[in-house]
């Protein structure tokens, strides 16, 4: 089975600490590690591999919904700048990981601390020290949530 859709049963099971929010395309979750704070990710509903298998209509609204969750995941963690990936090659279900970016974050790595987040030494973006404590997650969790309440209604 697929990690994601193991995320997302969890999510249906009422099991998944990092689950902020359910849209009409996909699930909303808080990223398990924090190097870019507010790093979150929206899963598509379904497992699916590409977004040209979608039907024209719900690939739009999944594009749509994820620049929704892109904008409040902006606001709710003061992001300069949002960086969008879907890549799929590690876990082939469709899943956007969204980063928001502040001046610095890459620390002395890349061009003058500027540049892609794979720049970031790995070891260091997925080290421990960068998970969320419970009071953190769940303020960030709330944060993100009502940015996402702003722009949905």
């Amino acid at each position: 089975m697929c990690l994601i859709c193991d995320r997302i049963n969890m999510i249906k099971d009422n099991k998944n600490p990092w689950f902020v929010k359910e849209l009409e395309t996909g699930y909303v979750v808080i990223g398990d590690n924090q190097h870019f704070k507010g790093y979150t990710l929206f899963l598509y509903k379904e497992h699916k591999t590409e977004l040209f298998q979608l039907e024209h209509s719900v690939k739009m609204r999944f594009l749509e919904e994820m620049s929704i969750v892109a904008e409040a995941v902006a606001k709710a963690f003061g992001a300069e700048k949002m960086n969008y990936e879907l890549l799929g090659n590690g876990d082939t279900h469709l899943h956007w990981h969204l980063f928001p970016r502040v001046s610095g974050d890459l620390e002395n790595y890349g061009n003058n601390g500027k540049g892609p987040v794979w720049w970031y030494p790995m070891e260091k973006m997925f080290s421990a020290e960068n998970r969320p404590s419970d009071e953190e997650l769940t303020e960030m969790k709330s944060r993100l949530a009502t940015e996402l309440e702003k722009l949905l209604f």
